[in-house]
């Protein structure tokens, strides 16, 4: 095994380009299909002759140059055609089963035809599903001319991604009035009468086809060329020419506004990211998956429904000068299917560098009548300053140096552990994981990497100075991912630290951005550009950290404990999980002996503490939402979920508030966001106790 090397990891031979002049897979079984016409006046998408080239240098580069080198039979193309039609219609609300029965000739010719660079056929479909989406639009506009009957006993099947498509006009009429309906109730419980009613969703579906209406060629081309790279695997991925701009944009202008990386969800914008150190995260009001309904500016600027705008648009709202408010209407994720409007208010502003960047601090943890002085550092993501360590800099800016000057200054404080807490940090520069680990061990691998061809690179940590030596933990949770997985993964393996919280998020694989402009530089029109999967990440002990991640030694409440969920389990396509041979290292030490009992004074400790058995509510209360189906279509029903949620609520708020010796608040101030206190961080103080009693067990 080689040691590893960046530029290994991170580059692919540019003989593709040579690549690209192959024979097509000739067509034996299937004929050809045509470009389908049309009677309406609705746009017809057809490719271009530079897609169906682009599109066999993708297929070419896919085969050639993925981990897993891909290739098409009957049963990868079955799979490539099931996608396309979720990615288009996943909850089965357009298509019609005369549809899908007309598709079926394409189901298992449907890789074939890509492979050959003939889109024929995904175009046909996107046409079919283009008109079928106009239709229900249309549709639900004209349900808004009558006043609707809320006292009904009916429901509104909310995930229909295993439903059966309608069977026909009728019934597809039927889903569509449910659809409308539950809309309606929405704005109705949020104070709206009729008129606003009608109002609202009149724009909103106008907005709903104004968004089709701007789709353009290369659009059609970008969804059916992701649902082709991401059959191979979830992160494989196809960004169009103006979606590669956008990201540059985005990455650049990602520090300024209110700090959240947003992505297109069906109708909805939903919160993809937030970013650490920026208006979203300081307030703690907005989070991942929350919904976006509305944006209203200033406080007492007027709401902009936002459902079914294209994503920049929204984007644009959002965005701002320093200093500025902007008002959001959000649907909470941790409110399921019956989430409500609620206002939050955020003062937008520049994002500092220094405020991602990780940081200390010290909490005190009183137990047995002693009092433990725990370290905590805090890293948002693994990052590095690339440019700076290129030129020879001395002092360029990384995880691994700010994360020693906080030990150092912890030390110097007298602590009794250290924490360090990864929830949410996705990942970033492998480099800093690998150094990262060295502060903490005297030498050894941290990390093995498998590329396409078989061969596998190990990461060594081989500075044999440790940064701190003493007590260790590290707190992870479902959203820490890649380089946290591999620096939390190899101290638990060394045995140099307890690994705490929730399982991570599984994703063992890397990823490289080709750009095709430089496949195809004669060409006239701009390519886009390709996300590959290449090779894959192992534990020294060999195990991948694909799919299972890293399990923590003492696992606290989770939302996503379900694999299908989320997480890299939650994707069929992702690559499975395996092992390889062990790498060379020698443990630091050992935890097993004692987690029974650090276990046992856990469970005793959080069973009466208040904060902890909240946080076990709030865990259990959004899987039982998140288990709901079906949604009630009547008011009074709707209404008193409603009333028992904010009951719920301000009973919640007060027993903390009692509990603090703070005031206690009236319901229509709990309703208040700013109003509410914040939990105390349950999780990092509970890690604390444990850390303190491992010390107190360790030194007897």
């Amino acid at each position: 095994m080689r040691k590893i090397s960046m530029k290994r990891i991170i580059v692919i031979a540019v003989v593709v380009l040579t690549a690209y002049f192959f024979i097509a897979k000739p067509f034996s079984s299937f004929d050809r299909p045509v470009l389908i016409s049309f009677n309406d006046t609705l746009k017809v998408f057809k490719p271009t002759k530079f897609h169906e080239s682009e599109e066999k240098l993708i297929s070419t580069i896919l085969s050639r140059y993925h981990y897993n080198k891909a290739t098409f039979n009957d049963s990868l193309s079955n799979v490539v055609f099931e996608r396309y039609l979720k990615t288009l219609d996943y909850n089965r609300n357009y298509f019609l089963q005369s549809d899908i029965k007309e598709f079926e000739k394409y189901r298992y010719a449907f890789g074939d035809y890509l492979v050959d660079g003939d889109l024929t056929a995904a175009y046909n479909i996107f046409n079919i599903f283009y008109r079928r989406f106009n239709e229900r639009v249309e549709y639900g506009k004209k349900l808004l001319d009558k006043e609707m009957d809320f006292s009904t006993k009916e429901e509104l099947d909310v995930e229909r991604v295993d439903a059966p498509w309608p069977k026909d006009l009728q019934e597809a009429n039927d889903l569509w009035r449910k659809k409308v309906k539950n809309d309606a109730l929405g704005l109705l419980l949020t104070g709206k009468d009729w008129k606003g009613i009608v109002e609202t969703l009149t724009k909103r579906y106008d907005n709903l086809k104004k968004t089709f209406y701007k789709f353009n060629d290369e659009d059609v081309f970008q969804i059916i060329m992701n649902s082709y790279t991401e059959t191979v695997d979830p992160h494989s991925n196809y960004l169009s020419p103006q979606t590669s701009e956008q990201f540059k944009i985005d990455m650049s202008l990602s520090l300024e506004g209110i700090g959240a990386q947003l992505q297109q969800d069906d109708e909805y914008i939903k919160v993809l990211e937030i970013v650490p150190g920026g208006p979203a995260f300081k307030s703690n009001l907005l989070h991942k998956n929350d919904r976006i309904a509305a944006v209203a500016q200033g406080d007492k600027g007027e709401f902009v429904d936002v459902v079914g705008w294209r994503i920049n648009d929204v984007v644009q709202l959002i965005r701002g000068a320093k200093g500025t408010v902007v008002r959001l209407q959000i649907l909470l994720a941790s409110e399921g299917t019956n989430a409500s409007p609620k206002e939050i208010k955020l003062v937008r502003d520049k994002i500092k560098l220094e405020e991602q960047s990780a940081k200390q601090k010290i909490i005190e943890i009183k137990q047995d009548g002693k009092v433990a002085r725990i370290g905590v550092i805090t890293i948002p993501t693994f990052y590095s300053d690339f440019d700076g360590a290129s030129h020879g800099e001395k002092d360029y800016k990384s995880t691994t140096a700010d994360v020693e000057k906080l030990l150092d200054t912890l030390k110097r404080a007298n602590v009794d552990g250290v924490v360090i807490d990864l929830r949410n940090d996705g990942g970033g520069a492998l480099t800093e994981a690998i150094k990262l680990t060295g502060l903490f061990i005297k030498d050894g691998p941290v990390v093995q990497v498998k590329n396409s061809s078989g061969s596998v690179d190990v990461g060594d940590d081989e500075n044999s100075s440790i940064s701190y030596s003493g007590p260790l933990a590290v707190l992870i949770n479902k959203f820490s991912a890649s380089a946290s997985e591999i620096f939390a993964g190899a101290i638990q393996d060394y045995g140099r630290g307890l690994i705490l919280g929730d399982q991570s998020y599984g994703k063992g694989t890397v990823q490289n951005l080709i750009d095709l402009n430089k496949m195809l530089p004669s060409a006239k029109e701009k390519p886009g550009q390709l996300k590959l999967t290449i090779a894959k990440f192992y534990r020294v002990t060999g195990a991948s950290t694909q799919h299972k991640g890293v399990s923590p030694d003492i696992r606290f409440p989770s939302y996503f404990d379900n694999s299908k969920d989320f997480g890299e389990s939650s994707e069929p396509s992702a690559l499975p999980w395996d092992q390889i041979k062990s790498a060379e290292f020698y443990k630091a030490g050992n935890f097993k002996p004692y987690l029974s009992e650090l276990l046992n004074r856990h469970n005793a400790r959080t069973k009466n503490n208040l904060e902890w058995q909240m946080l076990v509510d709030d865990v259990n209360d959004y899987k039982a939402l998140r288990e709901k189906k079906l949604i009630s279509l009547n008011y009074e029903t709707r209404k008193k979920e409603k009333e028992d949620a904010e009951n719920k609520k301000f009973e919640r708020e007060n027993a903390n508030r009692k509990a603090k010796g703070l005031k206690l608040l009236t319901k229509e101030e709990i309703k208040t966001a700013e109003n509410t206190t914040k939990l105390d961080d349950t999780m990092l103080n509970e890690c604390g106790h444990i850390l303190a009693d491992y010390i107190a067990l360790s030194k007897k």
